[in-house]
């Protein structure tokens, strides 16, 4: 099965945003995977309560044209279950020793960027990228955790001589938003996708015509509806903070491909610019 068709994790990610009959259809697939690909489409609609048109209409919502893809879909991604069972997402539990907690955070984190792969669109990925390279100043919105991941993507594109800046609080993203023109370009960081100081922002982004990218859950969310161009991270369903930390790590992984991309595609100006900074802090350092 190829890493990015996982239609068990696109279901567990949308859960929430699914029609009350959608959640009705998904919800019984994700509690009876097994039997699932046995099943015609009258024999789904009947065990989940719904019925063949409803069933129909959610395998449109998750992208596909019919049944019978679906299904095929569905069957591949039971494929890869014994390996997932070996590396689920954990929680935070009372009394964990440090050697639990090391093992269980790391393969969390693993396998949040695991699913941001299954779920992430690769063309998405090239589109953004192309207007990163053609931009002529990249800007960065997000709140509290997610404007840490916006810090860091104004790190990275500043050291190969991009113009770009991270705005961090509402009042400050207002502005900046204000002052965009249609040749900049927008980050929106949010795992929610409904950050209303986020929302303010882009309103005002798309006012002036500036492109704008989102960096969200993957899910219907408002920001994801939006955006000219959605970049879709996997986050665990875990109570504590450890599925913050995974959502950080996932973020922090399509920065660093966007970058990646970018640097990959202008190398030898990006050579230039990275050796210039290096040397300067270096040179700083030995002072």
């Amino acid at each position: 099965m190829s890493l990015n068709d996982n239609i068990l994790i696109k279901i567990r990610e949308m859960r929430e945003s699914f029609t009350p009959v959608e959640r009705l259809v998904g919800d019984y697939i994700l509690e009876n995977t097994e039997e699932i690909p046995h099943l015609s489409i009258k024999e789904l609609a009947q065990s989940s309560k719904t019925s063949d048109a409803s069933v129909l209409r959610f395998c449109k919502t998750m992208g596909y044209s019919g049944y019978r893809n679906f299904i095929v879909s569905i069957s591949a991604s039971l494929g890869s279950r014994d390996e997932d069972a070996r590396a689920q997402y954990t929680d935070i539990r009372p009394g964990d020793d440090l050697s639990t907690i090391i093992s269980n955070i790391s393969l969390n984190n693993i396998k949040s960027i695991e699913d941001t792969l299954s779920v992430i669109d690769r063309k998405e990925i090239a589109r953004a990228v192309e207007l990163l390279r053609h931009s002529k100043r990249i800007v960065f919105f997000g709140i509290g955790a997610s404007g840490i991941i916006g810090m860091d993507g104004q790190q990275k594109f500043s050291r190969i001589n991009k113009m770009c800046h991270a705005y961090t609080d509402g009042h400050s993203q207002l502005t900046a938003a204000t002052l965009l023109e249609k040749d900049d370009v927008a980050i929106f960081i949010s795992n929610s996708g409904a950050t209303s100081d986020i929302l303010d922002a882009l309103e005002i982004a798309q006012k002036n015509k500036a492109k704008c990218i989102a960096i969200t859950k993957y899910n219907k969310s408002e920001l994801a509806e939006r955006a000219d161009i959605v970049l879709s991270i996997s986050t665990p369903e875990i109570t504590i903070r450890s599925g913050a930390m995974g959502s950080r790590i996932a973020m922090l992984t399509i920065i660093d491909i966007l970058f990646a991309g970018v640097a990959s595609a202008e190398y030898e100006q990006v050579k230039t610019y990275l050796t210039k900074t290096h040397n300067i802090l270096k040179k700083k350092l030995r002072n």
